[in-house]
């Protein structure tokens, strides 16, 4: 069989009788920029977009800049503005900090007119008062974003190991939060975490009067297949989405398991090589073999590094960095299944990660001809799996 890695193509001999392929067949390709215009003429029970603007409004757009076709997408988004007479000065892209630039180059010139801001939630000056929900919490969020009149919100659909869902309301709260937030969310995960979670994320939303949804379904490596738009009841719609496209199950277990990850490996994070790392670990038995193949070489932030200082793969909770969650899934696959990877990463550094470096399809292929059964999950990063057994 062959395997997308990155932007190459592995072979691979695994007999039917010992295979279970977690795939399923994407659409075609389709221009992006369109697949935007048309979610915008035909939203989630609703009318044309437009037809909740009127042209002297400020819009902010909400940014999820590490879509693939961010720029396409995001062009798709201000076509439709147009037909309701709203030029690109009128509109101002938010991101999160820390979001990918490369969008911005590939913005199509007839949009240089665009404000581009990069959220801080230090600022104090740079965040307003929204309201008080009814937990009791004051909310602050990006200025532009409250002081706006129309907002939409171009996401991703993907899954998260404590929202379960990522994109739309969240992309707004806690992610343009306050940093007080902001930090409770990317702190250690518990029962006590002061962050409200996605019905507190519904409420904002709610609050800041509806925004427009805009949701992006991926496929495999970097297409988007489907994009659902809508108001805020369309938040359902994209979830489901996302679970037809990318959730399966599994009625047992296997020996082993082959977590690929395809497409820009300019894209990828240290996080995407934990999700395809824990994905594929919970369907092998205890103790069975996951390798992990992509070509990056992604940043290892604090999380990570503190990981190549260890004895053994245990995360604590008391290790609050920004990439916990990512930490806290790799780790979770490297004491739980033996684990390795194919990247751009040097070896001494996958070792130091606790994984055995591999480096050619070959070595992949003695590894799954030693298996009973294999697992094989294209993506596994954008995947849930659900073991029946």
């Amino acid at each position: 069989m062959n395997i997308a890695v990155g932007t190459s193509t592995w072979s691979l001999e695994i007999p039917e009788g010992k295979q279970i392929l977690l795939a399923r067949g994407g659409e075609e390709p389709r221009d992006p920029r369109n697949l935007v215009r048309e979610a915008l003429e035909s939203p989630f029970h609703f009318e044309p977009m437009r037809r909740a603007t009127t042209p002297d409004d400020r819009v902010a757009v909400v940014l999820d800049a590490n879509l693939p076709h961010a720029a396409a997408l995001l062009a798709g988004v201000f076509d439709h503005l147009a037909t309701a007479n709203i030029p690109p000065a009128a509109a101002s892209v938010i991101v999160p900090p820390g979001a990918r630039e490369a969008w911005i180059d590939d913005l199509p010139d007839e949009f240089a007119d665009v404000t581009v801001e990069t959220h801080n939630p230090d600022d104090r000056k740079k965040l307003a008062y929204l309201a008080t929900t009814q937990g009791g919490r004051r909310v602050y969020l990006n200025r532009t974003l409250v002081e706006s009149d129309f907002i939409i919100v171009l996401s991703g659909r993907r899954f998260d190991p404590v929202r379960r869902h990522a994109g739309a309301e969240v992309a707004i709260h806690p992610d343009l939060a306050d940093a007080e937030i902001r930090a409770a969310n990317a702190g250690p995960y518990s029962k006590q975490n002061p962050w409200g979670g996605a019905e507190e994320s519904r409420e904002v939303a709610w609050l800041l009067g509806t925004p427009f949804l805009v949701q992006a379904i991926e496929g495999h490596g970097d297409t988007v297949e489907q994009v659902v738009a809508g108001l805020l009841d369309s938040s359902e719609e994209g979830r489901k989405a996302q679970d037809a496209r990318w959730k399966f199950e599994l009625n047992e277990k296997a020996d082993a398991a082959i977590a690929t990850i395809s497409g820009s490996p300019d894209r990828l994070t240290f996080a995407d090589f934990a999700n395809a790392a824990a994905t594929a670990t919970r369907c092998v038995r205890p103790g069975g073999r996951v390798a992990v193949l992509a070509e990056a070489a992604p940043e290892l932030g604090e999380g990570a590094s503190l990981i190549r200082r260890m004895d053994e793969p245990k995360w604590s909770a008391k290790f609050a960095t920004p990439d916990w969650a990512a930490c806290r899934r790799w780790c979770y696959a490297a004491s739980h299944a033996g684990l390795f990877l194919a990247s751009g990463l040097d070896d001494e550094i996958v070792e130091e990660l606790f994984a055995t470096p591999l480096s050619s399809p070959a070595e992949v292929q003695r590894l799954v001809s030693s298996a009973a059964s294999v697992v094989v999950i294209p993506d596994a990063h954008k995947a849930r799996v659900e073991v029946k057994e």
